[in-house]
């Protein structure tokens, strides 16, 4: 792609914007879907990224508390989180502690469990599920994304009311999703690249955060679980499954 020398490139994820970095110091990149551009190094400032990098981040790590939150208003009689990370991932680990910063406020207690494999998550589940009043938070990571289908049915087993961030997990079965339209942040990367285009400089395009929010609850899910989520929620939701 760096050697067919186009104008301007648009990255999606970290992966993606890495592996392009290592190639090209000067063709413009533009990234719509990444956690934290400066404390991985990638831009200066998010107001001045400078060099060839700017974009649009996937989520700001306040969000972690707002999750917590929310499985709270579906489920009044939630007493304990789980929240699945990958220890290796260092935007599940500021994600973290923003949950457990928000947890004891709401009345809940975090407990955080480490997941690298397919096995630690149905140990850690399992594990969890032996008390009641429980509920499970999973921190976006690709670990925890291939495994959706996993979680979403030991969630079921264990009849835990579930979110993540991912608007693919109430669509596969789980009870609740709350993060960013990416469709959003795409549009807006197109805007990006119409500018630089026209002659601006990548490096002084500012980073943005995301302006736009989705909830999304699968009702179904909650009633299996005989969770009645509450209609003030529902109304506040943009999507509910049926």
């Amino acid at each position: 792609m760096v050697a067919s020398r186009p104008d301007v490139i648009v990255a999606i994820t970290t992966p993606a914007v890495a592996a392009l970095r290592q190639e090209t110091r000067d063709i413009p990149l533009i990234f719509a879907n990444m956690s934290d551009p400066v404390d991985g190094g990638y831009v200066q400032s998010m107001a001045r990224p400078g060099g060839n990098i700017t974009g649009f981040t996937s989520f700001e790590y306040s969000i972690g508390g707002k999750w917590v939150e929310l499985l709270k208003e579906a489920v009044a009689s939630l007493r304990r989180v789980l929240a699945l990370y990958n220890p290796d991932n260092y935007t599940s680990r500021a994600l973290l502690s923003t949950v457990a910063a928000s947890a004891p406020t709401l009345g809940v207690q975090v407990t955080s469990a480490p997941v690298r494999s397919p096995a630690e998550i149905d140990a850690a589940i399992a594990a969890f599920a032996k008390e009641g009043d429980g509920g499970l938070l999973l921190l976006p990571d690709p670990i925890i994304q291939a495994n959706q289908q996993n979680i979403t049915q030991l969630a079921a087993k264990h009849r835990l009311p579930s979110l993540h961030q991912s608007r693919e997990f109430p669509a596969a079965g789980g009870m609740m999703s709350y993060g960013t339209d990416f469709l959003d942040l795409y549009r807006r990367a197109a805007d990006y690249v119409d500018r630089i285009l026209k002659g601006a400089n990548v490096g002084e395009l500012p980073v943005q955060n995301p302006t736009k929010f989705e909830l999304i609850i699968n009702l179904k899910t909650a009633r299996a679980l005989g969770i009645e989520i509450p209609p003030t929620l529902l109304v506040r939701a943009d999507e509910v499954i049926e």
